[in-house]
């Protein structure tokens, strides 16, 4: 009987090296550069390595790919396009079933083609070179190396991300962080897409490559509204990144300069609608052909514009944080929120619209996060040659905003607590005209769940004790002809006005903030963007603890809005709160701790009762009796 053969001990045998390494490396390559363009293809690209990695045997050409699994005709194109490129370098009798000299190893799950290379003759010396670093790929089969670092492409939305926060924390006395808008206008010097407007066929944009960065550690965000600032690992990766911009184009200044003088060879062009520190404070005639919008000087401090206007030529204080709007170079739309334009169980909404058209106004319908109607100063684009779609258009919401009311949806928003919500929300909402439009009902009123008498009230008490201008109307038609009539107004009173668009990260979150001066001889407004203004009015985004107080004050009888916000005035957080009964010497003291502190136009005292109320919700450790 023969012996049996001895069990042989150590690590297991290495997987087979792939005879097509470098159609793998190429397929690579692609999967990394449509996952750093937020592409959906990098899916497929990862299938195709897959399959490609089980076939034992090597290939001629493209072509005869199209047998394995995931491989159509348009990877295989590509493909063969890469091959004849690979024959026009290294000759036509280019080995193609080996890897050329110091290629980076084919077929890693986070190869990123942009990476510094590591030399690797062959697979099996470069996973020896790996040591210990390498990752989860280090220790098994030949064919895979070191997990390589991630480094965003050039000109990518990563890129630009990381090396305007990097050059940010070298200004001295930087705050250390950056608000999105903000970080979205410098970073769009440094970026080929767009921030703001995706790419034809796609939803992406260059923003979406910040959600990579924060899950690989490289950027930080923190608080509401969102900062934004560099880790360690970050800021070593975007000192590499600055320090190769410099060494190819010579500085920022070169930067700059480059990039005016290809402005001026390229008048039809697209601008930069964004801002830099380096660029000149004046203002500069638009060109023709150009947006309307002009790049603007950011001073270094950062203090909020108290009347909300902004000086045409120096503007301090509110920091325009996406150019500006000249007269004649804008038009005047009013927006309707789609949720008055669908649904219901008569034609009273289809009615709105049809009135809109007959009367000429031009109007634009799209979801709207507070307020049913606004108006918005969009910029006329026209069409770029060569270009599908005409440059995206900015908008700036002008300061009126309407909440429609029928007698109907507002008894029920009476009853369920939505209408001081709602009135708290437009206070809050950045806009200083709002208006409640009112839809009597005629005969219906006296069917409903409350008092004709409590709704009249109601309305009063928007108008008299809230500060909302009300606008009382009877039916459909009337609504309509008061919209069409607002947005005539409201374009002769903006046609000779420069607009110029203001952050609220930048000036602090707070109540309505007038921008609309109360002379004529003043030529430029401050305005929020549309975009800013609806991602600020979402109802149920993530709340700073200051919200929620306010919005634990105003449960409680009696609270109303400007109730809540003298509270917050004086203590922010429930926590200063607690902390100023704690310090009261007596029961008596706490009590009337609130009492004093004064709300509203008329500056009233809250009063003893309500401080009392407060008083017993938070410090009484039993139940409430």
């Amino acid at each position: 009987m023969p012996a049996p053969e001895p069990v042989r001990l150590g690590r297991k045998r290495a997987l087979p090296v792939s005879p097509n390494p470098l159609f793998l490396r190429w397929l690579t390559e692609l999967r990394d550069s449509a996952r750093e363009k937020g592409l959906k293809t990098q899916h497929v690209y990862n299938k195709a390595i897959g399959s490609l990695q089980k076939y034992p045997l090597p290939l001629e050409n493209a072509r005869e790919a199209k047998i394995l699994q995931n491989f159509g005709d348009g990877i295989c194109k590509l493909l063969d396009e890469k091959l004849q490129r690979y024959y026009k370098e290294h000759g036509p009798d280019a080995p193609i079933h080996s890897l050329p000299e110091a290629a980076p190893p084919a077929g890693g799950p986070d190869n990123n083609s942009l990476a510094p290379n590591k030399k690797s003759n062959v697979p099996q010396e470069g996973k020896k070179e790996s040591g210990g670093g390498g990752g989860r790929g280090g220790g098994r089969g030949g064919g895979r190396g070191k997990k390589r670092e991630y480094v965003p492409q050039k000109r990518s939305g990563g890129y630009a991300v990381l090396l305007t926060l990097y050059r940010h924390i070298q200004i001295p006395g930087d705050k250390g962080y950056m608000f999105k808008m903000e970080l979205q206008n410098e970073a769009q010097l440094l970026c080929d897409k767009s921030f703001s407007a995706p790419d034809l066929g796609t939803k992406y944009t260059a923003w979406s490559s910040v959600s990579t960065l924060i899950k690989r550690d490289l950027v930080v965000k923190t608080h509401s509204p969102a900062r934004y600032s560099l880790s360690e690992e970050g800021a070593s990766l975007a000192g590499r990144l600055a320090s190769e911009e410099q060494g190819s184009s010579g500085g920022p200044e070169q930067i700059v300069e480059e990039r005016d003088r290809s402005e001026e060879n390229d008048v039809q062009g697209l601008v930069d609608l964004t801002v830099s520190d380096e660029e000149e404070k004046s203002v500069t005639p638009p060109v023709p052909g150009r947006p309307a919008w002009e790049s603007q000087a950011r001073g270094e401090a950062a203090g909020p514009s108290v009347s909300g206007e902004a000086q045409a030529s120096e503007p301090s204080g509110g920091r325009p944080s996406g150019g500006r709007l000249l007269p004649g170079d804008y038009d005047i739309i009013l927006c309707v929120d789609f949720i008055e334009t669908t649904g219901g169980s008569n034609h009273c909404k289809q009615d709105l619209v049809k009135e809109l058209q007959r009367n000429g106004v031009t109007f634009d319908v799209r979801k709207l996060n507070v307020g049913d109607f606004l108006w918005v100063a969009r910029e006329r684009v026209a069409p770029i040659p060569g270009q599908l779609r005409a440059p995206e258009a900015k908008e700036l919401v002008l300061d009126y905003i309407i909440e429609r009311k029928r007698m109907d949806d507002l008894c029920g928003s009476i009853i369920d607590g939505r209408f001081r919500e709602q009135k708290f929300r437009l206070k809050r909402c950045g806009l200083s005209k709002p208006i409640y439009l009112v839809e009597e009902c005629g005969t219906a009123a006296s069917h409903m769940s409350l008092p004709e008498a409590t709704l009249q009230q109601a309305i009063i008490n928007t108008q008299v004790v809230d500060g909302f201008f009300v606008k009382r109307v009877q039916d459909v038609r009337e609504s309509a002809a008061y919209l069409t009539v607002m947005t005539r107004y409201l374009t002769r009173l903006y046609q000779n006005r420069t607009l110029v668009c203001r952050s609220r990260e930048l000036e602090g979150d707070g109540g309505m903030k007038p921008s609309l001066p109360s002379s004529s001889s003043t030529p430029s407004l401050s305005l929020l963007s549309f975009a800013e203004f609806n991602y600020g009015a979402i109802k149920n985004k993530s709340q700073t603890v200051r919200e929620v107080f306010a919005r634990q004050l105003m449960q409680i009888s009696g609270l109303s809005g400007d109730k809540a916000a003298a509270i917050l005035d004086r203590y922010t957080t429930l926590c200063s709160l607690l902390s100023a009964y704690e310090s009261c010497p007596s029961e008596a003291d706490r009590e009337k701790l609130l009492s004093n502190i004064r709300y509203g136009k008329l500056n009233r005292n809250i009063g003893p009762a309500l401080s009392r109320t407060v008083y017993q919700l938070y410090c009484t450790k039993g139940p409430l009796s």
